[in-house]
């Protein structure tokens, strides 16, 4: 009989356990429905995640508004390079979300770490989105005719007539808009939490907005209120609104995307 030595390891291979992998136990890949209160749960979420590190957050923006306005300043690009940015730092805040929903440290390298672990996938999703903007705005350019041209390139003669075409023309983009804003809103998380590929993500981002059409209503509207107050002090309410935003959104990503 083979002597058994109790201080031998284990001979199979215990793989680490991801964070994503982790997660999978109670994850709801469709995405799940959730009462009308919790619009107001995810604000509230977002504000608790902002005070655990309300300068880092602070931060955070400061430096996305600086790299906007840089790529907003070439030649060429400007138009795209939003879109194709906004999934990548999106995803980047979503991993500083959920690194102090674990009990770890917001960092300003987060803003950057969705591009690292994500980069090509994340680029797709913007794409996709900027595609997505553009054939919503082909109504609005037959509606305005030749005065879109001059709107899409700053001037400011083309806003100087509020006439029905001009907000018959606002009507439809913010129409057709809503169901790109939800195929984009949770689908940074989704890529780079859950590996999705990114026209599923942006798949499921749409369904599990469609779900909670409600909570997401009543969600707007809180948020359009307290964007009003953030307004008045000379706009510096928005270095608070702004993390809280992107903090809620983490928080109606973990309500709407997992059980218990």
């Amino acid at each position: 009989m083979a002597e058994i030595n109790p201080y031998k390891p284990p001979a199979s291979h215990v793989a680490d356990v991801s964070p994503q992998a982790s997660d999978s136990s109670n994850f709801v890949a469709a995405g799940r429905a959730v009462s009308a209160g919790q619009g107001w749960a995810w604000i509230a979420r977002g504000w608790d995640l902002f005070k655990r590190q309300g300068g880092t957050w602070v931060l955070l923006v400061l430096l996305a508004g600086v790299i906007f306005i840089a790529a907003s300043l070439v030649p060429l690009i400007n138009w795209v390079a939003p879109s194709l940015l906004i999934p990548g730092l999106s995803a980047g805040v979503m991993l500083g979300c959920k690194a102090l929903d674990d009990g770890d440290r917001l960092t300003v390298s987060h803003l950057f770490a969705g591009f690292q672990a994500r980069g090509s996938a994340l680029v797709m999703v913007g794409l996709a989105g900027f595609v997505m903007y553009l054939i919503a705005m082909i109504p609005v350019a037959i509606v305005m005719g030749g005065k879109f041209v001059a709107m899409m390139s700053g001037d400011p003669a083309a806003f100087a007539d509020f006439g029905p075409g001009f907000l018959l023309a606002v009507l439809v983009t913010l129409a057709i808009s809503v169901p790109v804003y939800m195929s984009l809103w949770f689908a940074p998380a989704l890529v780079t939490l859950h590996d999705v590929a990114p026209l599923a993500a942006l798949r499921q981002s749409f369904g599990a907005c469609l779900k909670n059409i409600v909570p997401f209503l009543l969600y707007g509207v809180i948020f359009m209120a307290l964007g009003i107050v953030a307004m008045i002090p000379l706009g510096l309410g928005l270095l608070v609104l702004m993390p809280v935003f992107f903090a809620s959104v983490y928080a109606s990503y973990r309500d709407i995307f997992f059980e218990g």
